[in-house]
């Protein structure tokens, strides 16, 4: 039981370190860079509407170009898309390439993207992510003023129906709880990288320097494989605390959750050994102090709230709800589900019309 303890305890200690010393952006004057915002899109006509007015009411750049690809979407993507952002001088819509073998179709349609882009600055922005007119200002001074090289701001992840609530504060969790971010954007390991690629920025040369999105071609984790490869370049960066410039709702219904997590999580520990520990971890961390705990043991009990801190502490960076931190085992148990899942299922997932 001493174990249970000692793991709890230094993933509570982890979570308290980083509650205070993770990196928020901050209000600044105008940004001199150039930037290139870009965007891919495929199959996002409910999304273009709100999505352009969040991007091009964007302040303080004083040189910005807003470039949007539509990647053979099956929908009215590209006809909204021009109908919203006519009139915009500093707006450029590509339609792109078909999708070539050996490509993931984020990753290409990043690839045309950048390829088109003239900024100093890349910040990618997915199609479901909504800022603030000050997000990018903010987190381009805060990447300036760290001297990194791209940088992560995390969005709060919007959760309304029950396995949304159960399943997304978990992403946030996983790295608030097992990273020392103040070390992690300063280190020369990649295996320490984090970054969500909902809304991320980059310094291009750097991003050149690492091999472009090429380098990740082939990553349905394309935004965590970036990071790495970026960090082995030479490059620095972090996650950052996003949830006061950004949001984004990633899935509605159980259903998106288990084909957007069964196209990824096979590819997130690195092996079958990896997800095997990865379970394990989960197991240890978020279901043996409760089964501990009802079988009577005070030692239970306390790693369990030490485990529940740690979600507490999550949920108020990321403003998320707090009473979710009790369903913890709950959440444990899913996300193990949905590892086995991704095994069981590989090759028969589907993400906006393509097979993964």
């Amino acid at each position: 039981m001493l174990w249970l303890i000692v793991l709890s305890t230094v993933l509570f200690l982890i979570s308290i370190i980083n509650f205070f010393t993770i990196r928020s952006t901050r209000a600044d004057g105008e940004i001199e860079s150039s930037v290139s915002v870009i965007v891919p899109l495929r199959n996002e006509a409910e999304n273009i509407s709100g999505l352009v007015q969040s991007l091009l009411s964007q302040k303080s750049l004083k040189s910005v170009e807003f470039i949007f690809l539509d990647d053979n979407s099956e929908d009215d993507t590209l006809e909204l898309l021009r109908l919203a952002a006519s009139g915009y001088t500093n707006v450029k819509i590509i339609q792109g390439e078909p999708l070539p073998s050996g490509w993931i179709g984020k990753s290409w349609a990043l690839h045309q993207l950048l390829a088109a882009s003239n900024g100093e600055i890349i910040v990618s922005i997915d199609a479901d992510v909504r800022i603030t007119p000050d997000a990018i200002s903010r987190s381009i001074t805060l990447m300036k003023s760290s001297a990194l090289d791209f940088l992560s701001p995390y969005p709060r992840q919007i959760a309304n129906t029950l396995g949304e609530r159960l399943i997304q504060p978990l992403l946030q969790w996983s790295w608030m709880t097992t990273l020392l971010l103040a070390i992690a954007e300063r280190t020369s390991f990649s295996s320490m990288a984090v970054a969500n690629g909902q809304f991320f920025l980059v310094r291009k040369n750097a991003l050149v320097l690492a091999g472009g999105y090429e380098s990740v071609k082939a990553a349905v984790l394309d935004d965590v494989f970036l990071a790495r490869v970026l960090v082995k370049s030479g490059s620095h960066g972090v996650v950052v605390n996003g949830a006061q410039i950004a949001q984004c709702r990633m899935y509605t219904s159980w259903s998106e959750i288990e084909a957007g997590y069964g196209k990824s999580l096979r590819y997130a520990f690195g092996s079958s050994f990896g997800s095997l520990c990865a379970i394990f971890f989960i197991f240890l961390t978020g279901i043996a102090p409760l089964v501990f705990a009802l079988s009577g043991s005070i030692w239970g009990w306390l790693a369990f709230v030490l485990i529940v801190g740690t979600r507490i502490l999550s949920a108020i960076r990321s403003r998320t709800r707090i009473i979710d931190s009790l369903f913890h085992p709950i959440s444990s148990t899913l996300l193990i589900y949905l590892i086995i899942y991704s095994y069981l299922m590989r090759g028969e997932i589907s993400w906006k019309g393509r097979a993964i």
